[in-house]
Parts: C-alpha cells; structure tokens; sequence
C-alpha cells in the first residue's frame, strides 16, 4: 500500500526500494521557511537488524507492508525472549530482543501490547502510552529549588532512569512515557 511519507509513524513497516522489509524507529518532518518539506526517517531492517536513516520529500510516495496487528499480554522473558500470548487465541508466541529494542525494560507482567505480525512472524511491537513505575531511588528534594524549571535524576523500579521534579521523593509513584522515557506525572493511585 502506498502513503505519503509524511503520514509514516514509529511502529510501520516499510518496504524499501531494495525490496527489505524495515520496522521504523522515528520519523520527523522538517519544514524550512525556503525549499522543500523533508521527512526523515530512522528504520531498522528486520531481516538482520541493521539501522539506517532515509530522507524523503514529504509528499513522496513510500511502500508500506501489510502487517496484521494482533493484542497480546507479556508473560515473561527468558533466555530464549520475551514471551507474549495472544488475547483471542491463547497462542503463545516469542519475540526476540532486535525487535523491541529499548522498550523492553518497559515491559511489565500482564501488560498489553500490541504486535506487529508479518507473515507470522513478529516484527514489531506498540506498548501502552504511558505506563505508572515507582521511584527506588533520586537525591533528596533542595530548598530554594523552584518546580517549574528544574529536574533532578531518579532511578525508577524497572532500571529505568528518568528526569522528575523537585517534589518528588523514593516510593513515589509516577506516570513515564513509554516513547522517550520521560516524566508525565505523579500517579494519581
């Protein structure tokens, strides 16, 4: 199917001129004052997992796959990947690391995700938008800081390090984004 490449997202799965099939990291259009619009798009080819960056007039055309997109629950990971069962069918199926990349250690027991599947086998894989970790360790809060403007490093409960204000303290449960790992908010719960 053919689409502008403007209209790409992260999660597509392109096809290439070289006739590979590529799981698109980021795509980011440029608009300059003079000249022509860009879009420019990092994509990983699944076949052996190797990055690349192609830059796109915003209304060329680009081929994407026909991928079926199936909900899964995580169960676990394991030596041999991180094992997924489909909502309908209760088929379990494994998904290696290549595939989801730094959003692994997002992942959480029970959480639904949904995948990618090309001719039966997983090529990507969206998890939910925002998700709610705790906060094991950060610096303790400094007087005179004001919240608006600063943050300081905290070390969330999955590994994860994050950005948080001021205000928030060890055992503090905030809501993270699961696209570029960045604070949202304190966990309403």
């Amino acid at each position: 199917m053919r689409v502008i490449a403007s209209s790409v997202r992260k999660g597509n799965i392109i096809e290439h001129e070289d006739g590979q099939l590529y799981a698109v990291l980021s795509a980011e259009s440029f608009h300059p004052g003079k000249g022509t619009p860009t879009t420019q798009i990092d994509m990983r080819r699944i076949s052996d997992g190797v990055k690349t960056q192609v830059r796109y007039k915003t209304t060329e055309n680009v081929e994407r796959a026909f991928v079926e997109d199936k909900d899964h629950s995580f169960l676990y990971s394991d030596g041999d990947g991180n094992h997924f069962m489909n909502s309908e069918t209760y088929d379990q199926v494994s998904v290696s690391d290549d595939v989801l990349g730094g959003q692994k250690i997002y992942l959480q027991e029970g959480m639904k995700v949904i995948l990618s599947v090309f001719n039966g086998l997983p090529v990507s894989i969206q998890l939910p938008q925002r998700i709610t970790l705790e906060v094991v360790e950060t610096e303790p809060a400094m007087k005179g800081q004001t919240a608006s403007s600063s943050f300081k490093p905290a070390i969330l409960s999955n590994g994860a390090r994050a950005m948080v204000p001021p205000h928030i303290a060890v055992g503090t449960r905030v809501v993270i984004l699961t696209d570029d790992g960045s604070y949202v908010e304190r966990a309403k719960d």
